[in-house]
């Protein structure tokens, strides 16, 4: 997979492995990655699938209707080549934190519901539950950050709750940050997943 690695001044922090939104490059989300751990090395991915030439992590059928076939087939090659990039980088595979953004943060998600060893914790930005009627692994001392927002028009508060109970009830520390806003980033849910980073992870 396409990607950026850049190794960091501290070898025993997490590495960052960043997962940008839909249209997205491996490099939207780098300033992400210093303002949460400056001092952590850093992967970033880029999307395997085009959508009308924009790069995404697995296909959709429409608009919050996710092609379940192919985000499980691409989960897969994400996990697959976590485990090559580690051997190539020679970083730690057990020690990642996945900071992912829409698109990139469900696949994050999806990653957490279906390999208990693939993320040491994630930082998700306006996700969606990736799927529905599986059953997750045990996801304890797995710690997650929800940011979402109140009037987010693709990412409902109730889908966001819905993921909350379920990575809580597979074990998972989740807390999530509201935003009075909608899908868009706000720089205040980066300095609270940063903060949350430093209390749980760092």
């Amino acid at each position: 997979m396409k990607h950026i690695f850049q190794k960091g001044t501290d070898i025993t922090a997490p590495v960052l492995v960043l997962f940008h939104g839909t249209g997205g490059t491996e490099r939207d989300l780098l300033p992400l990655a210093q303002a949460i751990s400056p001092t952590s090395s850093v992967l970033s991915v880029r999307g395997n699938v085009l959508e009308n030439g924009m790069p995404r992590f697995f296909r959709r059928l429409a608009e919050g209707i996710f092609d379940e076939e192919d985000l499980i087939f691409r989960t897969k090659e994400l996990y697959d080549f976590l485990d090559q990039a580690a051997v190539e980088h020679g970083f730690d595979r057990q020690n990642l934190v996945a900071i992912g953004y829409s698109n990139g943060a469900n696949i994050a998600g999806s990653l957490l519901f279906h390999y208990q060893d693939a993320l040491r914790g994630a930082i998700l930005h306006h996700p969606m539950v990736p799927l529905r009627g599986i059953q997750l692994p045990d996801l304890s001392g797995i710690p997650v950050f929800i940011g979402a927002g109140r009037n987010d028009p693709i990412c409902s508060p109730q889908e966001t709750e819905e993921l909350q109970k379920l990575l809580s009830e597979a074990g998972s520390t989740v807390a999530v940050h509201w935003e009075q806003a909608g899908h868009q980033l706000t720089r205040s849910e980066v300095e609270a997943a940063g903060t949350w980073f430093k209390t749980n992870l760092a």
